[in-house]
């Protein structure tokens, strides 16, 4: 299987170190667009694009997809409403695999945090706190978002981003941001019910489980003809 990297940072590099190991996959071309270089640059034919880059560089992938039908597996987070209907687009024409969490484990966490939540029901109010390294962008974390899109897929909960002033707590999610030092990732549910509590949590200790669950996901997509999917579909299939 021939891959493309987008996006020379630490994810791409460790993905291409991983993939050096790997005996069905050869990394063909690291593109790096804020050296200039684009997806047109590779020269012979692949079989996955990898994105770990920004959400700036969309227009360029959905035109490669366009024109060279090649699977991709995304990884960027900070896609606006827009840009997500491109990635939906995208589909129809290519395979997506299109995650804001590659791990394995936050993929089962975000099963399990829905199941508990239709089990536990207006008994338990439910917060979220997710905290990342001082170098991370967007707050809160894609993956905190999918979260609550797992447990909020019925929009029952208002959704509060932070808190600060007199308010009463209503009939809610608390979604809580850190930013600090190297924190690879951190993501705790937490169900606070009458005298018990129940907390779950997924702590990153490398970027390797975010590399391991794209690769995973390249061979799932290369087996594809298009159409959109996520890391539960490759997990759970």
């Amino acid at each position: 299987m021939k891959v493309a990297i987008l996006g020379a940072g630490a994810m791409g590099n460790v993905i291409k170190d991983m993939i050096s190991e790997t005996k069905d996959m050869e990394c063909v071309k690291m593109i790096e667009p804020l050296n200039g270089d684009k997806l047109d640059d590779i020269a012979e034919d692949i079989d996955v694009v990898i994105d770990f880059s920004n959400p700036g560089n969309l227009a360029m992938m959905a035109d490669f997809a366009e024109k060279k039908k090649t699977a991709f597996v995304i990884a960027t987070t900070g896609f606006s409403p827009e840009q997500v209907q491109v990635i939906k687009e995208m589909s129809k024409k290519v395979p997506v695999v299109y995650s804001a969490n590659f791990s394995l484990g936050i993929t089962v966490m975000r099963k399990a945090v829905a199941d508990l939540s239709n089990a536990l029901g207006e008994a338990f109010e439910i917060e979220i706190i997710e905290k990342h390294h001082n170098k991370k962008l967007d707050s809160p974390s894609g993956t905190a978002k999918m979260l609550v899109d797992a447990i909020n897929h019925d929009g029952r909960y208002e959704q509060i981003y932070g808190r600060e002033g007199n308010r009463k707590r209503g009939n809610e999610i608390g979604i809580h941001a850190v930013r600090g030092g190297t924190i690879a990732g951190e993501h705790i549910v937490l169900f606070a019910g009458q005298d018990e509590i129940l907390e779950v949590k997924h702590i990153a200790n490398s970027k390797k489980i975010f590399a391991a669950g794209a690769l995973k996901a390249a061979r799932f997509a290369c087996g594809k003809e298009n159409g959109l999917f996520d890391m539960n579909d490759v997990l759970f299939p």
